[in-house]
């Protein structure tokens, strides 16, 4: 879909955490390599710059910056509600100057959901404006719902069984909603997320809103499997037999103890199961205590990994991004939520499509929430048994959920159509 109309210009501004920072860069990627007279400026804090600048790019893509919201923000972990409040409260300000002098005009402006001040900023400017959502867009309706309830003032019950996630805290919770309560104020509703998948919620969702919702596909890095050949763990998984290896990886935020680390190390030792495992800060120390059936390594290029005929099983904390992933590369999960939309999102994996299981439940041995090595040997082992009846039938799910997936963002398929939808819908307003 390549035209020659007025140059639209696109000002893409996502949440700083890599969960929305990245599917919001793939969404520019997508919309790039649809048009090539489209100019797109992505603004992030500079840490987050400092973080991608040096990745390449399509060059329709610039990147411009705003000061960080806090003095750093890889300790919003350690303060996620502080952090999250001032997200909400630093970011306009700087946001503003940037848009006063941004050339060429601004045609467009795509904004995280969670930015609770770009609908009003664009429309005080008269710019269209899209609000990506990059969670499900089942967590979307259930946020829709509860507003409905007049849960908006932030004394809802929060599920206490861990629907929602132990370390969802009233002032996050009441911002986050506020921000689901002002998308109706948006021009488009853009959802990471394919129709096949969650066709009915989308259906509700599309007949609530009077603007255009567009489920535009998995806002994952789908255009670049074929780069980046020649890393050291994608040969060593090119030695491995087919459908052998477990890959896990339990998030980049948020992530288990470094005493659940050692038992995870030990019980995966003990298993004789072959692993990919990305620990982040731990890999160092962790890669001793493994043994010689896998590698431990702190970052991976998680969609190539999960591509590759070797991997036959994801053990992971549930992001929807991991979770997309997963379902394009067709690959069963082992669910291990750690807090917010990771609850629902591993009750779609495992009740919903049955293409994963449940790790052991959370209120054994009282409030100790240590998955012991025992413990460990046994999920993994029969999480990777590809010879049980189940474990067939899990496969073969997530292979159909996969084609799926594939047909989908394919030429003429549900999200190729509605990523069309949407260029042309921005295309035209920069004629007017």
């Amino acid at each position: 879909m390549n035209t020659n109309s007025t140059v639209c210009h696109v000002v893409a501004v996502p949440f700083p955490g890599r969960g929305h920072v990245n599917p919001m860069i793939n969404l520019c990627k997508l919309l790039a390599s649809k048009k090539d007279n489209i100019r797109i400026t992505i603004v992030v804090t500079e840490e987050w710059h400092g973080f991608i600048a040096s990745d390449p790019q399509p060059h329709q893509l610039s990147f411009s910056t705003i000061p960080n919201v806090l003095p750093s923000e890889l300790v919003r972990s350690q303060n996620y509600p502080g952090f999250y409040e001032a997200v909400m409260t630093k970011m306009e300000a700087p946001f503003e100057e940037l848009m006063g002098r941004t050339q060429p005009p601004v045609t467009a402006i795509i904004a995280d959901t969670e930015l609770l001040w770009a609908i009003p900023a664009a429309r005080l400017r008269n710019i269209p404006v899209a609000s990506l959502w990059t969670a499900s867009a089942s967590v979307f309706a259930t946020k829709c719902e509860e507003l409905k309830m007049g849960l908006l003032d932030g004394d809802q019950k929060l599920d206490q069984k861990g629907e929602i996630g132990e370390l969802e805290d009233p002032r996050v919770t009441k911002l986050a909603m506020e921000c689901t309560s002002i998308v109706s104020k948006a021009n488009y509703l853009l959802l990471s997320s394919v129709y096949e998948l969650e066709s009915k919620v989308i259906d509700s969702l599309q007949a609530e809103y009077t603007l255009p919702v567009y489920p535009i596909g998995p806002a994952i890095p789908y255009l670049e499997l074929e780069c980046d050949n020649g890393l050291d763990y994608l040969k060593w998984l090119d030695s491995q037999p087919k459908d052998s290896v477990l890959y896990i990886s339990l998030g980049s935020f948020l992530s288990v103890s470094s005493a659940q680390m050692d038992e995870i190390a030990a019980g995966l030792r003990k298993s004789g199961i072959r692993f990919l495992w990305v620990a982040r800060r731990e890999s160092a120390r962790l890669k001793e205590k493994c043994g010689d059936m896998g590698l431990v390594v702190p970052w991976c290029k998680q969609l190539k990994v999960l591509c590759h005929a070797s991997v036959g099983g994801f053990w992971t904390h549930c992001g929807w991004n991991s979770t997309l992933e997963a379902v394009f590369s067709g690959v069963p999960m082992l669910t291990s939520p750690l807090a917010f939309d990771q609850f629902p999102n591993s009750k779609q994996i495992v009740k919903e499509w049955n293409i994963g299981r449940e790790r052991v439940k959370r209120d054994v041995r009282g409030n100790h929430d240590l998955m012991t090595r025992e413990d460990i040997v046994d999920i993994v082992q029969r999480f990777m048994d590809l010879e049980s009846s189940d474990g067939k039938e899990m496969r073969k799910k997530v292979k159909e959920l996969s084609n799926l997936c594939q047909g989908a963002i394919a030429k003429g398929g549900s999200s190729d159509k509605k990523l069309d939808d949407f260029i042309s819908d921005i295309t035209k307003a920069a004629a007017i």
